[in-house]
């Protein structure tokens, strides 16, 4: 049943991300940076070793300025872009297609007034530099509908040729959270970003996937790069997945919650927990400055309806086989398999559930997602619930 859904559905919801703009040369360097101001008017200044060409646009709900350069390395300190002044939060990182993003968010409505190049005095390279005020609500608006840029993501049939899977073969696609620009959590003590630790982890589990017989399993991303939400569930659907694995590790305010956590998609969340922890990881879209344009509401429809009567029931199961694989192997937190809203688990046709492996935020579990060894015991204890999963999903005709 669940096979033919695939197959019936494949062409009928398919999200992707507009491709950005292809860097022939080298990356930039963005080399230094500095902000000052106040809750009036902010200067940015980055610092880069080569010219940059940028384009400059403005977000709403919050208020954001989007800088749009090529592909860039930021060799940045983490101070030198501390927000203050007019911003709350400042973001920088690599968007994918050659193309690299800063994102401002802003306290109230901004505007700004100066974005140009110039040349360092001593011949280092060029700065960057943006000049923002404060505005009216109204103008901020304006500024909005009178821009060109639509970077949205938009539902479309994607041009990407992927080989179909060979007979018989069971496909897994394994999806490191966040990246890019969306670093997601930072740990307590070792300052790891979550994108890393997330990246270290679905790559070793990809090889400990590839070792089961009649299994193909792969990365949806391969290195730091952001990918939409959306556009994980794509790449999932177009390489024919048979299941879907999204890999977290995200940050809590009680620093003495540890263990790790299985989640499967629910309109409802199962606790305040789960609710939470969805409710930030379907921000990354909006982290990382993108809009979204909804989908025509009778596919939603039945992409829920489909998820609810089919989909869901293998997800829970193969939520199941792992929660059992790691019992008494590993940490697992109270109720280990719990359930919410998470946009990157809402594939009509692909069993999904995204793994929390544990907390960065408490000391213990930290020191474990850093570990080569425990990954390596944890990714052996997943193919073991998949082996598992696989043959009862097999008898019942998924």
């Amino acid at each position: 049943m669940l096979s033919a859904m695939r197959h019936c559905l494949l062409g009928l919801f398919v999200l992707c991300l507009a491709p950005g703009a292809q860097a022939a040369d080298a990356p930039l360097l963005a080399y230094g940076a500095r902000i000052a101001g106040d809750d009036a008017r902010t200067r940015v200044v980055i610092d880069f070793d080569k010219k940059p060409v940028f384009f400059v646009h403005y977000v709403a709900n919050p208020a954001r300025v989007i800088v749009d350069l090529p592909e860039t390395s930021f060799g940045l300190k983490p101070e030198d872009l501390a927000a203050r002044g007019l911003f709350s939060e400042i973001r920088y990182g690599a968007m994918g297609a050659g193309s690299s993003r800063v994102v401002l968010t802003a306290k109230k409505p901004v505007a700004i007034t100066v974005a140009d190049v110039k040349a360092d005095e001593e011949g280092r390279g060029f700065r960057l530099v943006l000049d923002a005020e404060r505005v009216t609500e109204e103008r901020f608006s304006r500024l909005i509908e009178e821009q060109k840029w639509t970077g949205t993501v938009t539902a479309t049939k994607t041009d990407r040729v992927v080989e179909p899977p060979a007979a018989g073969e069971f496909v897994i696609a394994v999806d490191a959270g966040h990246g890019g620009i969306d670093t997601g959590a930072i740990g307590t003590d070792t300052k790891m970003e979550e994108k890393s630790v997330t990246l270290a982890f679905a790559g070793e589990l990809v090889e400990t996937l590839n070792k089961e017989t009649g299994v193909k399993a792969f990365l949806t991303r391969e290195k730091d790069e952001f990918l939409s939400l959306p556009e994980r569930v794509q790449i999932a659907r177009q390489h024919g997945a048979n299941l879907f694995i999204s890999v977290h590790a995200d940050t809590l305010k009680q620093h003495d919650i540890r263990g790790a956590t299985v989640y499967t998609i629910s309109d409802k969340a199962s606790d305040h927990l789960a609710a939470n922890l969805a409710e930030r990881e379907n921000l990354s879209d909006e982290i990382a400055g993108m809009t979204l344009t909804s989908e025509p509401a009778e596919v939603a429809d039945i992409l829920i309806d489909l998820t609810r009567r089919e989909t869901q029931a293998f997800s829970v199961n193969l939520a199941r086989s792992v929660v059992s694989s790691f019992e008494g192997q590993i940490n697992l937190i109270n109720n280990p398999h719990r359930y919410a809203g998470f946009r990157v688990l809402q594939a009509p046709d692909v069993p999904s559930i995204l793994l929390e492996l544990g907390f960065l935020s408490n000391k213990q579990d930290e020191k474990l997602l850093v570990d080569p060894v425990w990954r390596k015991k944890v990714a052996g204890l997943l193919a073991g619930a998949v082996r598992a999963y696989r043959g009862g999903s097999v008898a019942n005709g998924g």
